[in-house]
């Protein structure tokens, strides 16, 4: 959901602008859906996938005076999924 508000409704970028858009889906929503699968299936390798896979992007996003600074809070939500994945065991 936060990916589609990033994209079509961020009033920074056009709304046509179809590069960020291709960018953010296979850097931030893709690694979304990698890390609901793995939470669902309990495999705590897709979680890390997700994590590593979504982090560039996500601090890059962390950074903005704006509500798209919970792309930071998401990946690190990743890493705590993780690491309960793991204390689990």
């Amino acid at each position: 959901m936060l990916w589609i508000v990033f994209s079509f409704f961020n009033p920074y970028t056009g709304a046509t602008a179809v590069e960020p858009m291709f960018t953010t889906f296979i850097m931030l929503c893709l690694p979304a859906c990698l890390a609901i699968t793995a939470s669902f299936k309990a495999k705590k390798g897709g979680m890390l996938i997700a994590f590593i896979w979504s982090l560039p992007l996500s601090l890059y996003v962390s950074m903005t005076p704006s509500v798209f600074a919970l792309f930071g809070i998401t990946c690190a939500a990743y890493f705590l999924s993780y690491l309960l994945m793991l204390k689990k065991k």
